[in-house]
């Protein structure tokens, strides 16, 4: 079967995620990258899209033009990743939905909650698919800790405790000209949410994901430490799930000796399970009043959603772009049943998560302006 014809939104020279996708879109050979409006102009564009082997004529100057010319063309693209700022997101997804053009787009879903709603709606009237790409879902070690928590191996949960620190905003890099820093403390660029929306809703959608419960209401303290930064950079949330549960939830990004510290920790009555992304071909399984038990990537005792998301036996480190593939690799599953009207279960996060990843930094938001306030989504 042919590769997936693929387009591009952003991801042009010096973007870091835009070449993730690059690579996780090829790992296995189910997409080949054909166009893209890959800059915010069409000379860097073209430019970008030079460097990547693209045609010149595939190469536009925004995606209003790419949409258009791409749905006309019997060659055209089948899905296209858009991996812009948080702004463009909204606009951009529309314009190829209502083509029935294939979205893949990088989270949060949108830089607002009512941009949020519209591109749910976008989505529900097109025939095409639309996956958020919510990576750290695709780590075989977190699809084998969701499948022992609703196989009960730990019980009823009680309490779920999740952290993504970073350190690279500690120093005001944004006024340095870091163009990753700049848009992402940017309030008309990235929205409401700094921090917590570009790391905070990682971790919220991993402590949902494994654990499959929901939320019912939240008090956040949402902090600026950097002074003249325009958007928090440290984020404190407490968690009220539907069923009594508890949870904590801590992201920052002016934390000095964390690089990319995303862990969850999840206890129910029986035991507790701990996961860390820097270490992430390990999860940790302790049975209540017995030893810890270390389980491995692929390894014995692996369930089958981990063995599904392995490439390579047990001992071989796989990580971020293997588990960011696996992503790309569902979804074109998704697409080529598509083809054929279909629609299989899967794991995917979607519009809908999105939506709800974008009313967790609304109502993180409402409630840090209300003094930490409890607040439902």
């Amino acid at each position: 079967m042919k590769p997936i014809r693929l387009g591009m939104i952003g991801g042009g020279n010096d973007a870091f995620i835009g070449g993730v996708h690059r690579i996780a879109s090829r790992i296995d050979g189910r997409f080949q990258l054909v166009a893209g409006a890959l800059s915010s102009t069409a000379e860097k564009s073209k430019a970008s899209g030079a460097a990547l082997g693209l045609a010149e004529d595939r190469c536009y100057g925004d995606f209003t033009e790419m949409a258009k010319r791409e749905a006309r063309l019997k060659d055209g693209v089948e899905a296209v990743a858009i991996v812009t700022p948080n702004h463009v997101h909204y606009p951009a997804a529309r314009e190829f939905l209502k083509r029935g053009i294939h979205v893949i787009c990088d989270k949060p879903l949108t830089s607002t909650l009512a941009d949020a709603k519209k591109l749910v709606a976008a989505a529900e009237k097109s025939d095409a698919l639309f996956v958020l790409t919510h990576n750290y879902t695709g780590y075989p070690m977190v699809r084998q800790a969701r499948e022992m928590v609703r196989q009960g191996d730990i019980g009823n949960v009680r309490v779920v405790q999740v952290e993504y620190p970073q350190d690279w905003l500690t120093d005001p890099v944004e006024a340095d000209g870091s163009k990753q820093a700049e848009w992402r403390t940017d309030p008309e660029r990235s929205g409401a949410g700094g921090c917590v929306g570009d790391i905070g809703t990682h971790a919220y959608n991993l402590a949902r994901f494994v654990t499959g419960l929901q939320l019912e209401s939240l008090a956040a303290d949402l902090t600026t430490f950097v002074e003249g930064r325009r958007l928090d950079d440290n984020v404190h949330v407490m968690l009220r799930f539907d069923g009594g549960a508890k949870g904590m939830l801590w992201s920052s990004q002016v934390a000095p000796g964390n690089e990319n510290g995303l862990r969850l920790r999840v206890y129910g009555d029986k035991g507790g399970l701990e996961w860390a992304q820097e270490d992430p071909n390990y999860l940790w399984f302790t049975p209540f009043g017995e030893p810890k038990r270390l389980l491995t990537r692929n390894g014995a005792g692996a369930t089958a959603g981990n063995q599904g998301a392995s490439r390579i036996p047990p001992g071989h480190p796989e990580g971020y772009l293997e588990g960011f593939a696996n992503i790309y690799n569902e979804a074109a599953d998704l697409i080529v049943a598509a083809r054929d009207g279909k629609m299989p279960d899967h794991l995917l996060p979607t519009v809908q998560d999105g939506l709800e990843g974008v009313a967790f930094i609304d109502a993180c938001v409402r409630s840090s302006k209300r003094d930490a306030a409890w607040v439902k989504l």
